[in-house]
């Protein structure tokens, strides 16, 4: 669920920023996906760390 959730909040975060930055639609859906991945993968981490944990 962590992962699920830090790839939406990444990719809606990536996009909000291509779109203030004056993106095109193309630059928008790419920032959207690169956040998005990095968001998936610290989650990841986070995931595996609480696991772990608890």
């Amino acid at each position: 669920m962590i992962i699920i959730a830090a790839a939406l909040i990444g990719a809606v975060t990536g996009g909000l920023t291509a779109k203030r930055r004056g993106g095109a639609p193309a630059d928008i859906a790419q920032y959207a996906v690169a956040y998005g991945i990095a968001f998936a993968v610290i989650g990841l981490f986070a995931t595996v760390i609480v696991d772990r944990v608890a």
